[in-house]
């Protein structure tokens, strides 16, 4: 019955948050409207809506308010090293759960990002 959907993120400054996520991510802008929204394709079906922030509704940045995951192509620590070089600030080291690694960091705007890796590791 549903099929797709996208995670909306309210940014303060759409020109730096459609950078952010195409540039220093390198996602793929999908469409643009104005200062109000950005539509960016994060691949394998994951679409980020970018809208920006207008008074009255929700604010950019508030803890706990959205977490976007990203899943990598890559080994997580090779994604993270090529990240950190182009100035994403990761929120401590890879997490490791039982069947997952994690590296959580946030956008320009304090909204929490995180990549993850599957490991196929777990209860057998």
């Amino acid at each position: 019955m549903i099929a797709g959907g996208l995670a909306t993120i309210y940014v303060s400054d759409l020109d730096r948050a459609v950078r952010f996520y195409t540039e220093t991510l390198g996602l793929k802008l999908r469409y643009r409207a104005g200062q109000g929204w950005a539509v960016i394709d994060a691949g394998n079906g994951l679409v980020l809506g970018l809208h920006g922030a207008h008074p009255g509704g929700p604010q950019p940045g508030r803890s706990g308010s959205i977490s976007v995951g990203l899943s990598v192509t890559e080994p997580l620590d090779r994604v993270v090293a090529a990240l950190s070089e182009r100035g994403v600030a990761f929120r401590g080291p890879v997490r490791d759960d039982t069947q997952v690694r994690l590296a959580f960091f946030g956008d320009p705007d304090g909204n929490e990002l995180y990549l993850t890796e599957a490991t196929g590791a777990g209860p057998s």
